[in-house]
């Protein structure tokens, strides 16, 4: 009789507590919760990763851009009997001695004419080969490099070797810029966001050409056979002027963002 009285007891707690949820039905509805958060996380994750591989294929795509660009300024110059070289891993355009030289001590452009045809014959090529196909998009900053011989310029009003290097790039971007026909204006470049493409910059002595004086190559006989140069060789081929392309990359908030969602 007692116990026909609890199981009856039981039934009508069962039928006057509606909200009574048994134990399968909460692991259902989290499993589901579970489902529909995983389905969230993994759209999120296929968005981020298209994003992600839209941006390896930006970089990609600039990075073919700017060695296109190096190949074609150096194959237009050779071809007129202006002998630049590609250097550092494509991405820099080195004008040797030979074609644009500085007196030791100077940062102005020698007034030979055969200095000053080569400046300007340089410049229109860079113009030329930047504005085709609109390579510009690509690019982030074209720094136009001064250089100096390791010996001490003592001129305090330009800091010594550093101003000296500086100065030898405002020459040349001056000089284009003054000399070079209005519809050839470097300056009236920009990059992708409508900042100034051009700028410049001085390194001093510090950074020698390969198996120059003062250069780590030289111990390397595969890349100086001969050994280091002379004291005199290495300060003239020092004075130069180097064109760096650095090429555009995906804003930093793009790397956060995929960062955040795959930690």
């Amino acid at each position: 009789m007692r116990g026909l009285n609890s199981r009856g007891s039981s039934h009508q707690v069962d039928e006057e507590n509606p909200y009574w949820i048994s134990f399968s039905d909460i692991m259902a509805g989290l499993l589901v919760i579970f489902v529909l958060a995983a389905v969230a996380l993994i759209l999120e994750l296929t968005q981020k990763s298209e994003q992600w591989d839209e941006a390896i294929r930006e970089i990609a795509k600039a990075e073919q851009v700017r060695k296109d660009l190096l190949r074609e300024i150096e194959q237009e110059l050779n071809a007129m009997n202006i002998p630049v070289k590609i250097s550092d891993n494509d991405t820099v355009l080195r004008i040797p001695e030979d074609v644009l030289t500085f007196a030791q001590g100077r940062f102005d452009i020698p007034d030979d004419a055969r200095s000053q045809q080569n400046a300007l014959d340089i410049g229109r090529v860079l113009f030329n080969s930047i504005t085709k196909e609109e390579r510009w998009k690509y690019l982030d900053t074209i720094f136009v490099e001064g250089h100096t011989d390791p010996v001490p310029f003592r001129n305090n009003a330009i800091k010594g070797n550093w101003g000296l290097s500086t100065f030898r790039a405002i020459s040349v971007w001056n000089y284009w810029n003054e000399a070079m026909a209005e519809n050839y204006r470097l300056d009236a470049l920009t990059n992708h966001v409508g900042k100034p493409l051009f700028s410049v910059s001085g390194f001093a002595e510090t950074r020698p050409i390969p198996c120059s004086l003062g250069s780590t190559e030289v111990a390397d006989s595969s890349i100086c056979p001969d050994g280091v140069m002379t004291a005199e060789e290495s300060h003239s081929k020092n004075r130069r002027i180097d064109i760096r392309f650095t090429v555009r990359r995906p804003a930093l908030e793009e790397y956060q963002a995929v960062k955040q969602v795959i930690n």
